[in-house]
């Protein structure tokens, strides 16, 4: 006995087909296309929207989110974009731009992938290796140039108290003028904290 179908039916039959032939391939395709790529809380000037999200990953790695703001929620990567383009020499730019994209290149031949595919863990590990790496090899070479990872974390740490939430939440801050009391305990005056 033959059976009948309707049109309807021998579509939805060849798509069944069609989808189990194509998926895999293209579910493999789309799912590499949609790795978690960190959003920017800012329109850069200087770098491109790459460059951006490095600075900023790195940043935050350097000084996180705790307890106190980190280094994104005050504002430090549009920082460094703006100081790097309005206060660097343009050869100070290039290299800057150069050491960035060695801090790529270097987490693609450590871990087979650019920074930011890297998971959180691994970005923590390479950052502190490299961290690591030049503090002891400018023990080992004082004379040498300071290394690009140091540079970053130099400004990083910058505009981060230089910042508002910086200089009042993390370090001790007394607005000027402020009342004048005379000879008090050190540990009265600043509540253990650096004084910004």
């Amino acid at each position: 006995m033959k059976t009948l179908i309707d049109r309807r039916e021998a579509l939805r039959r060849t798509g069944m087909i069609m989808g189990a032939a194509v998926s895999a391939t293209t579910i493999a395709a789309f799912l590499e296309s949609c790795k978690n790529v960190p959003d920017l809380n800012y329109k850069p000037v200087f770098f491109n929207e790459d460059q951006a999200r490095l600075i900023s990953e790195v940043a935050e790695i350097i000084l996180p989110k705790t307890d106190t703001p980190g280094a994104k929620d005050v504002g430090v990567p549009n920082f460094i974009d703006m100081l790097i383009n309005d206060c660097y020499k343009p050869e100070d730019q290039k290299s800057f731009v150069e050491g960035l994209t060695k801090l790529d290149e270097d987490a693609k031949k450590s871990y087979g992938d650019s920074f930011i595919q890297l998971s959180a863990e691994k970005q923590k590990e390479y950052v502190k290796k490299t961290h690591d790496e030049a503090i002891g090899a400018m023990k080992n070479d004082k004379a040498m140039p300071r290394p690009f990872i140091i540079k970053l974390k130099e400004l990083t740490m910058l505009g981060y108290f230089t910042s508002e939430p910086g200089a009042t939440q993390v370090l001790q801050y007394n607005q000027v003028p402020g009342a004048y009391h005379g000879c008090i305990p050190l540990a009265e005056a600043g509540n253990g904290k650096t004084w910004a």
